[in-house]
């Protein structure tokens, strides 16, 4: 059988507890920045939810302004060198990371590896109707995924970037986690692996049927080396401004977090890697900033984004999100605009970053206000006000579609 080891990388012993653990035990969390503002409370976000003041634009039935959906290749015609990152809609990407073709043996010559793909990460794979505790509630796609669960490749690892049900559904892990085992098994191959924040194992051995030795938590800026058949990906867990919750008394029980992918041992020049922001705000801006006409760029925004690109940076390719941001002063905090995202592109030192997080499924307060064409216009715009050049530095990708850098 296959084996995928995996390896947890030594980094020097914390002097105390992290800044975003709530206490001296890693039991709840919170997000740790002058950036990061809570703005509302339940009571306001239900006042604008069903109050006067919305902006409701319905989503075009004719799909005329959506994003495309194509039917996926996952980068059939690609280079074993090169990465390969599929959207499958919303947050979920299937990213590929480079294959070396052939393994050193000891006495110094080379073996042709015999695996034909290179290592896959699932992110926060989602292929549920409704984003919520059960189909009959919650806010409902309205762009299909391109294929079915069965028609997805064998991966070896899921990696979920928080708790939310726009970014962790239950079914969609419990029929991984079962049917592509069991194929993964059939066909030599080890089990398939899920990591995830600190906090969060618990909940998928209690829901999803997963093994414990199956899922590795991750506190920020923990590593972990993955190796199978000569290939070894470093998988980062890095930090983001969000928070955690599946339902009354459970709120940022789960840690939050972004992840970097890292190819090792290349014979490129530079190691290509991938940046996965997950959901994320950059900055909070409040009611009283718009009253004063603050300028956002006078707020203060979330350093780990500069940290991450300091340490891991320049990437190959980032996946950002720039959707359901709106209303701002309320949901800022913790989604990014379109020039947030642009912001982050900056910070991560991203040599190309592609937009996500939109075109899939509406928020449950951001469908009140906000258009869901309207993401992918900003996008552009922002960062081609920066300097940005289209489908060089920056880009959008068909649903289905697979980047190949």
């Amino acid at each position: 059988m296959e084996t995928l080891a995996i390896t947890k990388v030594l980094r020097d012993a914390p002097t105390g507890p992290p800044s975003h653990w709530l206490d001296s035990t890693p039991t709840g969390f919170r997000n740790p920045w002058p950036s990061f503002r809570q703005t509302f409370s339940v009571t306001q976000m239900l006042r604008l939810r069903f109050g006067p003041g919305r902006n409701f634009v319905p989503v075009p039935e004719n799909r005329e302004g959506l994003v495309p959906i194509q039917t996926p290749n996952w980068g059939a015609h690609a280079q074993p060198s090169q990465i390969k990152a599929t959207w499958i809609g919303h947050s979920s990407f299937l990213i590929e990371m480079p294959l070396r073709v052939h393994e050193r043996r000891e006495d110094g010559t080379e073996a042709t590896i015999q695996r034909q793909y290179g290592l896959r990460f699932l992110m926060d794979p989602v292929f549920c109707e409704r984003m919520g505790p059960a189909q009959l509630v919650g806010p409902r796609r309205f762009s299909p995924t391109p294929c079915t669960l069965d028609e997805l490749p064998l991966v070896d690892a899921l990696c979920i970037s928080h708790s939310h049900y726009d970014h962790l559904d239950i079914d969609t892990v419990k029929q991984l986690y079962a049917d592509k085992s069991q194929k993964r098994t059939a066909n030599g191959l080890a089990p398939l692996q899920i990591f995830c924040g600190l906090n969060s194992r618990p909940w998928f051995v209690a829901n999803c049927g997963v093994q414990p030795e199956h899922v590795t938590e991750m506190d920020w800026w923990d590593e972990v080396d993955l190796t199978v058949a000569g290939t070894t990906v470093r998988l980062a867990c890095t930090p983001s401004q969000h928070g955690s919750r599946r339902g009354v008394g459970d709120q940022d029980h789960m840690l939050w977090c972004s992840f970097v992918l890292s190819e090792q041992e290349s014979k490129q020049e530079s190691k290509r890697t991938v940046y996965f922001a997950g959901d994320t705000g950059y900055r909070s801006v409040t009611d009283d900033d718009v009253a004063a006409s603050t300028s956002v760029d006078d707020l203060p925004h979330c350093p780990a984004f500069a940290e991450i690109g300091a340490k891991y940076g320049p990437f190959s390719l980032a996946l950002l999100p720039i959707g359901c941001y709106t209303p701002r002063t309320k949901l800022s905090p913790v989604h990014c605009s379109p020039e947030d995202a642009v912001a982050v592109h900056f910070d991560v030192r991203s040599q190309l970053s592609v937009g996500m997080h939109y075109g899939t499924v509406r928020g449950g307060l951001s469908a009140q206000y906000e258009d869901v064409r309207e993401p992918p216009q900003l996008w552009r715009k922002a960062g081609e006000a920066r300097g940005l050049v289209w489908d060089k530095d920056f880009r959008l990708c068909d649903i289905g579609e697979t980047v190949v850098v």
